[in-house]
């Protein structure tokens, strides 16, 4: 895997590392770089990641063995992206009258979201309940999600005085995230050996929302700040790295056994203006962590065609969504390079028997790699019958274990 060359500012304070940190040397570009080669990272004893299943851990959990590309006999492991959600009756029961945000910062109710589809499906990851904007919240932007529409930030970032005025990501914005690492160790403590997938966006879509202020169909003020001024946008995507990336660095030390970096919005941007303008703050984001044996995923919507680029980023595992089949993205990564997807969503809607061919063929496309976790190729809609995950789940649990190049490993 290629290292990225401008990576952005280490992430580091005396409450989030377990040992001090050089200081880091300048970058290439003239930003601090990211001196995580000098950093002895090491999780607190204890951990998940520490401890077999035999244990009450997840050190050998077939999801985390996959993850890491590792060969095991076990059944297919699979979990969904959005299953803690609208689909489910128990999530809309405990979140009545509850505000989304104000769910994201209580951990007792965040620790029961997140085991919810646990507990249902009997699904092999828990991935922490949070919100793309939450970092933003916690260092103090007024931000809410309003309800049928998104994300909407009461003042949109465009200009050098905008950012001027962002809060510095200091002590106290590690003071703040008490409540994640909370959230994070009361939820490891429900799921017992079934790993925890820490959560976070990446810096393109949540600087877009700040940007457009809102959800947007084009990010045309993204890309147009992108091309015109890009110290500019480079001054706010580093910002936005800098906080996701304590963000996520807080949950893996809490307790979190990989880590998972979302991007709603990358598919709308070629490979030239990725490589150019955004890879390196994502990477930035996934070295907050690099320095701690947790596998890290990327996915993007519509990424298909920036793959190696995300990879390039810095993560482990690449999710892929539904667009691109499995064997074909294989064959892009190379088989060593574990992949996690890509039921189409539709399928949910369909009757079982196309349901299950479908999973069939992506278990049969994902044994080419290293390590394949199945997954949707996006979220659960919020109108899927919750029996019709949980019956997926009990299928792709029957199937035999892949006989690909994972399996060949053994």
């Amino acid at each position: 895997m290629e290292t990225h060359p401008r990576s952005e500012a280490t992430f580091h304070d005396a409450t989030s590392d377990p040992a001090p940190v050089p200081a880091p040397a300048a970058d290439p570009v003239g930003t601090p770089g990211a001196a995580l080669g000098d950093r002895a990272g090491a999780l607190p004893q204890g951990h998940s990641l520490q401890r077999t299943t035999a244990d009450g851990g997840t050190a050998d959990a077939p999801l985390i063995a996959r993850y890491r590309g590792e060969a095991t006999d076990a059944p297919a492991s699979v979990w969904f992206m959005r299953q803690a959600g609208r689909s489910l009756p128990e999530y809309r029961a405990v979140r009545e009258g509850i505000g989304m945000l104000e769910s994201c910062l209580r951990p007792d109710l965040v620790a029961e979201i997140t085991a919810q589809p646990v507990r249902r499906h009997r699904v092999d990851a828990g991935i922490f309940f949070s919100d793309i904007v939450v970092p933003a919240r916690i260092a103090g932007l007024d931000v809410e999600i309003v309800p049928g529409r998104g994300p909407v930030f009461a003042h949109p970032i465009r200009t050098e005085a905008d950012i001027d005025a962002l809060p510095a990501p200091g002590d106290a914005f590690e003071e703040a995230l008490a409540p994640i690492r909370e959230a994070v160790a009361l939820t490891v403590d429900e799921l017992g050996t079934t790993p925890l997938i820490g959560f976070c966006g990446a810096p393109f879509t949540v600087a877009s929302y700040m940007v457009e202020g809102g959800p947007s169909r084009d990010h045309l003020r993204t890309r147009a700040l992108m091309r015109e001024n890009p110290a500019v946008w480079d001054r706010l995507a580093t910002w936005v790295a800098e906080v996701s990336g304590r963000f996520l660095r807080a949950q893996v030390l809490a307790g979190a056994s990989a880590v998972q970096l979302f991007d709603s919005w990358v598919g709308s941007l070629s490979e030239e203006v990725y490589r150019a303008h955004v890879l390196r703050h994502s990477a930035a984001v996934l070295e907050a962590v690099s320095d701690l044996p947790v596998p890290r995923v990327h996915f993007g919507v519509g990424a298909s065609h920036l793959l190696p680029a995300m990879h390039d980023a810095g993560a482990t595992v690449l999710g892929v969504d539904h667009r691109l089949r499995l064997d074909r993205a294989i064959d892009v990564l190379g088989p060593e390079v574990p992949v996690q997807g890509n039921i189409d969503p539709a399928v949910l809607f369909t009757g079982e028997a196309a349901r299950f061919d479908e999973a069939r063929a992506v278990l049969a496309a994902g044994a080419g790699a290293a390590g394949h976790v199945v997954n949707l190729g996006h979220g659960v809609p919020p109108e899927t019958d919750p029996q019709v995950l949980t019956d997926l789940v009990a299928f792709l649990h029957e199937q035999p274990a892949p006989t690909g190049a994972g399996a060949a490993r053994a």
